[in-house]
């Protein structure tokens, strides 16, 4: 799962960012700083969501959940991408109508950009261990691609919402010096308008993955590559079907094999080879936590 050191320096970084952009917001009057308040606040409130999904993913199995409750990670993920698109994006884009009909002047910019330099600093600390932690879960591939193929967008998320931050800070800085230096107030409410589509984009995003991992995404193709060299490797089967290899968390894979062994193999050696496969598996990849083999007709 998203390491839990990113997850809390995310979430120190944004309760500081937010309690200084609270207070900007209430000297200057400013929307878009407003905006970048309310964003800073919900992901304060994303992190401790995830924090809280990795603790409950972290349950054993009991019998009312005999393959444990690892799928929860998605679950507050996919809250999490509700929280952003409602409260991040939603109230921003509100805001920002509102100041577009309703244009007013910005006061103390001095104030802004020393709040906005600040928030910066913080942001840029808690991106730079976000993109680390995202570097070492994609690999090779690109970031996007990384994104629609990992099986944890925990870890991604954090880098997306300080991405979205650090860009958001930028508007508002933007929109501080226009509304100050230009006298087009109306400036400020557009770009608090654009800080909220940024979040739209990003909920939407982050909604779309965790849904297709809520409802069960088929785990890693090599995972499944390698589950039938191993069946092939410690027994005499001829053929393997992965009927599914399902994810249930980010650490967490549940396996169903249907084999066919030659005629002439006695049921019982068919039976040991079967358990010989199921132990072979998970010892190589302990993210398995359920093999399930059916023998095709004819052994």
């Amino acid at each position: 799962m998203a390491s839990s050191r990113v997850l809390y320096a995310a979430l120190a970084g944004n309760l500081l960012v937010a309690v200084t952009k609270i207070i900007a917001a209430a000297i200057t009057g400013s929307s878009a700083m407003l905006s970048e308040a309310i964003h800073s606040a919900v992901d304060s409130g994303d992190q401790l969501l995830l924090l809280y999904g990795q603790r409950r993913a972290r349950r054993p199995a009991h019998p009312e959940h005999p393959l444990g409750h690892g799928r929860e990670i998605y679950f507050w993920t996919f809250v999490v991408a509700l929280m952003v698109f409602a409260l991040g994006a939603g109230v921003s884009i509100y805001e920002g109508i509102l100041h577009v009909r309703h244009p007013e002047p910005i006061t103390n910019p001095l104030v802004s950009y020393l709040v906005l330099a600040l928030a910066f600093v913080f942001e840029g600390w808690s991106w730079l261990i976000a993109l680390r932690e995202v570097k070492r879960v994609k690999g090779s591939l690109g970031f996007i691609e990384g994104f629609e193929k990992s099986k944890d967008p925990p870890s991604f998320l954090v880098l997306f919402e300080d991405t979205a931050a650090l860009l958001g800070i930028l508007i508002a800085a933007a929109a501080t010096f226009a509304v100050t230096h230009f006298h087009i107030a109306v400036l400020d409410g557009v770009a608090s308008i654009l800080i909220g589509l940024i979040l739209a984009m990003i909920a939407v995003g982050l909604a779309r993955e965790s849904k297709s991992l809520l409802i069960g995404e088929q785990a890693d193709p090599a995972l499944r590559d390698a589950i039938v060299r191993i069946a092939k490797q410690v027994s005499q089967v001829e053929q393997v079907d992965v009927v599914f290899a399902v994810q249930l968390s980010p650490e967490q894979v549940v396996v169903a094999l249907q084999l066919r062994f030659p005629d002439a193999l006695p049921v019982v050696e068919a039976a040991r080879q079967i358990r010989e496969i199921e132990r072979r598996v998970q010892a190589a990849h302990r993210e398995v936590v359920g093999v399930f083999i059916r023998p095709r007709d004819g052994v």
